[in-house]
């Protein structure tokens, strides 16, 4: 028998994959919240707008509770946003929190649910495990099939021009995660490819995290990677593919509990300054590294990578290294075929930004520990050298 090294697993309660169980919100809810009397939905602009929400909302009202909408979210949510969105739900008294979007609206309303009922600032929460005592019920539902946010125990919040902070606690795991492809019918081809790039790069970089990995986290990555890797552009030609949809919505689940446990690395740690300097999305700031992460980690990690060359590239054959490789091409294809920028350069980043954004890459501490190879100053300019 293998030693396995001792490990601890978190994970939310409840979770219910289903088409159409978003217009069934409200049974839901009454079913496992019977006390709920009054319910804030957390959405943002775009995904008001495609009036998917109107059902979830109307199910609400028909059990009985009273709906308030928050939906001033914005992508990488400033604290000035999360300040107004937890002011709203202590006006309206809201008893239960239902995030409905993407990860910004999912992290928001993580961030609402611990703080609306607290004397806690949000200043003093940033870190691990700095939240103190309970929170309302939370309902995570996403309508994006990439963060993993619903079935994450962290929420990141943009603390300046530039800057991020998370919060990490066991407290921002919601109490059901509802997976409803219905929902993401309306997600252009560019977004669904980015989002799912991500969701792949969450099921990589959890299977070769340097701490923390373990055989629960291992099993859901490589089953989060093989729905992700076979669905993703089949949902980019066809968004209105139903079946594949909720593949990659379960495949993007998957990954985000993987990587909850056994957290992201370097491709995170050179995509934040991407984001949050240039303003691209995250999926695609993650999209634009990893071919050059994954060569720059082979010397340490080709083994791990092969395996899930595997999955990916079942043709895939010859040396540990050779495998490795086909992951990294085979990366680099799906950005191809589903048409997102590849390069830096194509998103407005030149030869001069290369300092700066190594240097705003060497402070992500956190994400850089896990790597399976450790990254310098130098070799994070190189990284991005290679992707320009």
């Amino acid at each position: 028998m293998t030693d396995f090294p001792a490990f601890a697993f978190s994970t939310v309660a409840h979770i219910v994959a289903e088409l159409g169980a978003a217009a069934r919100l409200g049974e839901h809810i009454v079913q496992r919240f019977p006390e709920a009397r009054r319910a804030l939905l957390v959405t943002d602009p775009g995904f008001l707008n495609t009036g998917l929400a109107g059902a979830p909302a109307a199910s609400l009202r028909a059990t009985g509770l009273a709906v308030e909408t928050y939906s001033q979210v914005v992508a990488d949510p400033p604290e000035a946003v999360v300040l107004q969105a937890v002011e709203a739900a202590r006006t309206f008294g809201a008893d239960i929190v239902i995030g409905l979007g993407g990860g910004s609206s999912m992290d928001v309303a993580k961030l609402i649910a611990v703080l609306a009922a607290s004397d806690q600032p949000l200043s003093a929460i940033y870190g691990i495990g700095n939240v103190k005592g309970a929170r309302l019920p939370l309902v995570q539902i996403p309508t994006t099939a990439g963060t993993g946010s619903e079935v994450t125990n962290i929420a990141i919040v943009t603390t300046g021009a530039t800057t991020k902070m998370g919060v990490v606690a066991p407290q921002l795991y919601a109490d059901l995660a509802l997976l409803d492809a219905e929902l993401t019918l309306g997600l252009p081809p560019a977004v669904t490819a980015a989002t799912g790039i991500d969701a792949m790069v969450h099921a990589i970089e959890a299977y070769t995290s340097k701490h923390k990995k373990n055989p629960l986290s291992d099993m859901l990555a490589r089953k989060a990677l093989q729905l992700l890797s076979t669905n993703l552009i089949t949902v980019c030609e066809n968004g209105k593919n139903l079946g594949a949809r909720q593949a990659m919505l379960l495949g993007a689940m998957l990954a985000g509990q993987a990587f909850a446990n056994a957290p992201v690395a370097a491709v995170h740690a050179l995509a934040y300054p991407i984001g949050g300097v240039f303003h691209v999305p995250h999926g695609l700031s993650n999209s634009l590294v990893l071919p050059h992460v994954l060569r720059f980690n082979a010397p340490a990690a080709a083994g791990l990578y092969a395996e899930l060359a595997e999955i990916v590239v079942p043709a895939a054959s010859g040396s540990v290294e050779a495998r490795a490789e086909a992951l990294a091409v085979a990366m680099q294809q799906i950005a191809i075929v589903t048409g997102i920028e590849r390069t830096l350069q194509q998103v407005g980043i030149t030869e001069a930004d290369l300092d700066r954004l190594a240097d705003d890459a060497m402070l992500q501490t956190r994400l850089l520990g896990n790597n399976p190879r450790v990254v310098t100053r130098d070799d994070a300019r190189a990284i991005y050298t290679a992707a320009l």
